[in-house]
């Protein structure tokens, strides 16, 4: 090995041990231990996928899972057909309304949000749960379908050891605020913008 390449393994060994230093401090720091509360918004692709990501991940460990759409429903999604045909344990709710501008019903959405609060709010009473995913429930925030207060009173006041993942645009500051993550998903580019058609397996 030449001298130059002797240095550069060198300087690299040296900068990841002060990394790996640094890792193991923060992991050491991280005493805590209870569920969390995770809010995936933003105006990009791909906070629903994290939060389906995150229910195979729960599955992997044996965990209890319930999974609420809002809004969703009426287009078949290749998550509802795996969950329903090969993860029987996992309670898997839908508004099954599709979306508000579809409808175009406020009255019979707002008793459909409702009806289905009820099975999130059941779930979120109940510590047999290690994760539930409240999947666009952000919607119903935004246009008042839902009580702002008592959701977030059901989301601070859940099981200690039960994780939840709201996802969907916007939420509110409040929404923000109790959660203990939250990421911003935002476009760089989209294929949709460029008339690519939405692809089974991809997008839905």
């Amino acid at each position: 090995m030449s001298d130059d390449k002797k240095l550069a393994a060198e300087k690299h060994k040296k900068a990841m041990q002060k990394q790996k230093e640094k890792v193991d401090k923060h992991i050491a720091e991280a005493d805590i231990e209870r569920g969390v509360c995770i809010l995936l918004t933003g105006p990009g692709k791909g906070k629903s996928s994290s939060a389906f990501g995150m229910v195979m991940r729960a599955l992997g460990y044996g965990q209890k899972v319930g999974v609420v759409q809002f809004i969703k429903g009426v287009q078949l999604s290749g998550e509802e057909i795996y969950l329903r045909d090969r993860c029987p344990d996992v309670e898997f709710y839908q508004m099954a309304t599709g979306f508000t501008w579809n409808t175009q019903d406020r009255d019979a959405d707002i008793e459909a949000a409702e009806r289905t609060w009820k099975v999130a709010e059941a779930m979120l009473q109940d510590d047999q749960y290690d994760l539930v995913v409240l999947d666009e429930l952000t919607y119903m925030l935004g246009y008042k379908y839902l009580d702002k207060e008592m959701v977030l009173d059901a989301l601070t006041n859940r099981p200690v050891e039960q994780s939840v993942v709201v996802t969907g645009r916007g939420g509110g500051s409040e929404l923000q605020d109790i959660a203990d993550t939250v990421s911003m998903v935002k476009d760089v580019k989209h294929a949709y913008n460029a008339g690519i058609k939405a692809r089974k397996g991809v997008d839905y």
